[in-house]
């Protein structure tokens, strides 16, 4: 669609002429139907904007596609967390728990002399 120069300001002008229309309008009846991108700007001028609502389909799909993201996340594994990680972390080698041990009866001992 191929618009002169001169239609495209008559384009604008009539745009223009339609905001101001249903701005009036607006206040006249107390709500009406303007949607401009003014009106959307400015808050609308105290009016309450209408919630958009989604189908139940439009919905089931995005849930759906955010579904197939987590479990992409997860690698696949079920959100129950049934499978634990094979790395084992913060594990403590048998000679350091001697040693922490030898040390906790230390403790006690010397609590148990200085108590009596």
């Amino acid at each position: 669609m191929d618009l002169s120069l001169r239609q495209l300001e008559q384009a604008v002008s009539l745009r223009r002429q339609i905001d101001a229309l249903e701005r009036r309008f607006a206040g006249l009846v107390g709500g009406g139907r303007a949607t401009t991108s003014a009106g959307a700007k400015t808050g609308g001028g105290g009016r309450q904007r209408r919630r958009r609502t989604m189908s139940a389909a439009t919905r089931a799909k995005i849930a759906a596609a955010a579904r197939a993201r987590w479990a992409r996340v997860r690698g696949g594994r079920k959100a129950g967390g049934g499978a634990k990680k094979s790395r084992r972390r913060g594990r403590m080698s048998a000679a350091a728990r001697k040693k922490l041990s030898d040390m906790m009866k230390a403790r006690w001992a010397a609590r148990r002399r200085s108590g009596k």
